[in-house]
């Protein structure tokens, strides 16, 4: 191995740890008090099925905006693994990891640890030594038995609450909610921004003696016709804050979260309304309906790849939507993941449907979601299989340019989603384009 790069080092940790082990935190408590990982900053966790990254983002911009040194760790990522390590703005370099990976190397001895747990881990001690004046972690999976929640945090927030990884959190819905409720902590601000907060959640919560925040009773956002939005929080009020600068309807309900944590760290973390609104206008997150580019046609990338995420696409495409617009699907999904619901959901949302097969054990092909299109009741002529993520985003374009031409003077729009691995492939296209870093 290569100790220098950071890619041999986790090829080598992808290697050591290849099989799936149980979940737990036992190995994380060993290894974090081994490693001395202790932090005198406030710590606050993310959890929640969808809004995770949006909300991670705007915590650190908020406060970065401020003047503090944020810490901040999201998963998985998209592009290149720093994404996951991002300390006061910047995502770490590669020598800082492997640095940190052979301390974790160092104290593990002959302890066998999952990826995740070691790579968390060598993220941690980073942190640490960063000395910031916030760290934020975002949960990987769920929130009772994930790495991450191993830290104590200060205040935790669940955003919303959905179906998804279903053979490790359970069935349901309200089941699920109570695995990511055990991100809060007693007599610590537990914010929940979904505002169909799950009963078993709150029940936890009050049963562990925290401070439950929910959405409209303790906060709720009023947004106005100019796209500005009005916060109240436990008697606090800001008037009219710029919309989010991440794009989609649901990133006010993000944000109105987001807001809650902030006002209940006040004391440690003093924040003015003008840098709240800063922070709020400078966000950026890469692939929450993000638009890319216009070259052929306005491109949106989204990383929605559940039920819920669904219901959101959809709703912000149709708030979005041009009159008489075109609207194209790239699609690619991974087996494990709900494709009926998906499929269901966004049956009539497109015009257009370029599916692709995924790489990987846990990708679906391209037939897969087909036949569930056509299940959904979605006309053979607008399914068009492609073997990979290029060749749909290369028909999906040509498409556009066929459209713009027949009719020059109708909207088409491009909209790339069902799962990381989709997106990232997309954003590896558009890097070499020169369209992204």
């Amino acid at each position: 191995m290569d100790a220098d790069t950071l890619n041999a080092w986790l090829a080598h940790i992808e290697a050591l740890h290849a099989k799936p082990i149980d979940l737990g935190l036992e190995r994380m408590r060993e290894m974090v008090d081994r490693m001395g990982i202790r932090f005198s900053c406030p710590v606050v966790t993310v959890a929640g099925t969808n809004g995770k990254g949006s909300t991670c983002a705007m915590l650190e911009s908020v406060w970065r905006a401020a003047g503090y040194k944020t810490a901040m760790h999201t998963s998985p990522h998209l592009l290149r693994f720093n994404e996951r390590a991002v300390v006061d703005g910047k995502e770490v370099s590669d020598e800082a990891l492997v640095a940190a990976f052979r301390q974790v190397e160092e104290a593990r001895g002959g302890m066998s640890l999952s990826y995740f747990e070691y790579t968390a881990l060598g993220i941690l001690k980073l942190f640490q030594e960063a000395n910031p004046d916030v760290v934020i972690l975002e949960i990987g999976l769920g929130g009772r038995l994930d790495a991450i929640n191993t830290i104590d945090s200060d205040a935790a927030i669940v955003c919303a609450v959905g179906v998804d990884h279903v053979a490790f959190l359970g069935p349901d819905r309200e089941v699920i909610a109570w695995e990511k409720a055990h991100v809060y902590r007693p007599g610590c601000p537990a914010v929940c921004a979904d505002p169909d907060v799950p009963a078993k959640l709150a029940a936890y919560a009050r049963e562990i003696g925290a401070d439950l925040m929910t959405t409209p009773v303790a906060f709720a956002p009023t947004v106005h016709a100019d796209g500005t939005f009005d916060m109240r929080v436990r008697g606090v009020e800001w008037k009219h804050l710029p919309a989010p600068a991440l794009r989609g309807a649901n990133q006010y309900r993000n944000a109105a979260g987001v807001l809650a944590v902030v006002a209940s760290m006040m004391k440690r973390l003093p924040v003015t309304p003008e840098q709240i609104a800063e922070g709020l206008r400078t966000v950026r997150v890469t692939a929450r309906f993000e638009l890319v580019t216009t070259d052929p046609c306005p491109t949106v990338l989204d990383v929605g790849h559940n039920p819920q995420a669904a219901d959101v696409l959809a709703d912000n495409i149709e708030k979005t939507r041009e009159p008489g617009s075109m609207e194209i699907a790239v699609c690619g999904m991974l087996h494990d993941k709900d494709i009926v619901s998906v499929t269901e959901k966004l049956k009539d949302t497109f015009d257009a449907w370029f599916t692709a097969t995924l790489t990987g054990p846990r990708a679906a092909v391209a037939q897969e979601l087909d036949d569930d299109l056509a299940k959904a009741g979605v006309p053979s002529d607008k399914i068009h299989s492609n073997e990979d993520v290029a060749s749909a985003l290369s028909g999906a374009r040509a498409l556009a340019r066929a459209s713009r031409r027949e009719n020059p003077g109708r909207p088409v729009r491009i909209t790339v989603f069902g799962s990381f691995v989709t997106v990232s492939a997309a954003l590896e296209l558009l890097a070499a384009e020169g369209i992204r870093r």
